[in-house]
């Protein structure tokens, strides 16, 4: 038999929803700092003196939006080759980086020091990004494992940037200082980081590491024990000995896939994440924190609730094609409307056509491409840190160009050319899923990667 088959059939249970808890608070650390610098990065400019009317102040907004993101890539390279030494081994180092990242920021003296401690927490993102959900699909059922990667990735995104909206706006309703104000908010994250850092050094270590990757069938057996409560009997060695060169040139094209997407989708969220509570928000007269709280509360939660219901029954390929199709559209009908609407233009439906994106967004490629699950689902373990440390780092890459292309879009071209744009790299990534991504709902993952696995 599979000697992974008890814990693909294994019922859900309280170690799944523990490690998912363990894992996603991570996630949730990730989108309280990464949607935060959003809310604030207006104050934070005004308070270091630079204005619109200041020449560097396209670079300054894209530099402090966009550091943590390049700091994801390097962190995401780095612990995806660390990987394959334990997953377990760097478990903990990730979060622990997010606080001290988040942390610092509250002392912060100058425009750089922030861009600086703001790429220190963004290695921590991108850790993070390539251990948790891998170390959650290596422990998860076959049934189930979407839906806890769409709750604990996807979701716990969502309900980390809903918790900054509602500090902000908290901390403004008591009148204290916009200047007190950003530092607290952006330090703030280093609580949920803080609250794991125990948890996670004492997660097992995956099963599948410790039979594909180094060989240790008592830790395996161990692991299967604990997780599933069954005794395993395996004769032979399981250790994975082929060469990672022999995964990539056989899989090269899927892994560009999963990559690719990744990056075309931050493009288009990221511009949203960083400058919807600030360019598009002021556009629209509202404030960032209520734009915030009113699109996490009303579109994103329910798209990622949507997603949890569908994720493991529709399947992934044919729920991220909708969700890419609805962003575009949305997208489309927005950058339509505020263009041509004139005196008719009411911000009730501004408001409820951007918010349309935000929800096809989580209920599609945001609880999908975004939450790791193409890339840990469709590798083998003994290549899955590194394709999904490349897919992480192209997705950041692509999250630190919409740092720094929207805005310069925005104030060369304006609003609705701009948001036509991430419109059109929406309705191209829907097509690439359809064409290059294979259905994964409900399968082993050594059956989806085509990996070989000796049997006992």
């Amino acid at each position: 038999m599979n000697p992974f088959k008890p814990l693909d059939e294994k019922k859900l249970s309280w170690f799944h929803w523990k490690s998912m808890i363990t894992t996603g608070m991570g996630v949730f650390t990730d989108g309280y700092d990464l949607s935060s610098i959003g809310l604030v990065v207006l104050t934070v400019l005004s308070y270091f003196g630079i204005t619109q009317k200041s020449p560097d102040y396209v670079l300054y907004t894209s530099l402090i939006s966009g550091s943590a993101l390049i700091g994801a890539v390097i962190g995401a390279l780095i612990f995806g080759f660390l990987s394959n030494m334990g997953r377990k081994k760097f478990y903990g180092i990730d979060v622990s980086l997010l606080t001290v990242g988040a942390t610092l920021q509250a002392f912060v003296t100058s425009p750089i020091e922030l861009v600086l401690v703001r790429l220190l927490l963004g290695i921590g993102v991108g850790a993070d990004y390539v251990l948790s959900p891998m170390i959650m699909a290596e422990h998860s059922n076959a049934k189930d494992r979407g839906k806890l990667i769409a709750l604990g990735f996807g979701l716990f995104w969502g309900f980390g940037a809903t918790t900054a909206a509602i500090l902000y706006l908290a901390l403004s309703a008591i009148g204290l200082s916009p200047d007190l104000i950003w530092r607290i908010v952006l330090a703030a994250g280093a609580i949920p980081a803080a609250s794991v850092i125990y948890l996670r050094r004492k997660i097992p270590e995956t099963p599948r590491y410790l039979g594909r990757i180094k060989g240790d069938i008592i830790g395996l057996k161990n692991v299967i024990n604990e997780v599933t409560g069954q005794d395993v009997t395996i004769s032979k060695d399981l250790k994975d000995n082929n060469s990672l060169r022999y995964y990539f040139s056989k899989d090269w094209r899927t892994f560009l896939a999963a990559s690719l997407l990744w990056f075309l989708f931050d493009i288009v969220a990221y511009s949203g994440i960083l400058f919807g509570p600030s360019l598009i928000a002021k556009s629209l007269g509202v404030n960032s924190g209520v734009f915030q709280l009113y699109n996490e509360a009303l579109f994103i939660v329910p798209g990622g609730l949507t997603a949890i219901a569908f994720i493991d029954r529709v399947g992934r390929k044919p729920l991220q094609t909708i969700g890419f199709v609805g962003m575009a559209l949305s997208l489309f009908a927005f950058s339509i409307y505020k263009n041509l609407a004139g005196m008719y233009f009411s911000v009730l439906i501004a408001l409820g056509l951007y918010g349309l994106y935000n929800f096809f967004m989580q209920a599609g490629p945001g609880s999908i491409s975004a939450s790791g699950l193409l890339g840990v689902e469709l590798s083998p373990t003994k290549v899955r840190g590194l394709v999904q440390s490349y897919t992480v780092a192209a997705g950041r890459i692509g999250a630190t160009l919409a740092a720094f292309v929207f805005p310069a879009l925005f104030f060369a071209y304006g609003e609705a050319f701009a948001v036509g744009f991430l419109g059109s790299i929406a309705l191209v990534s829907a097509i690439i899923t359809l064409l290059f991504i294979p259905e994964t709902k409900e399968k082993p993952l050594e059956e989806i990667s085509g990996e070989m696995v000796v049997t006992a």
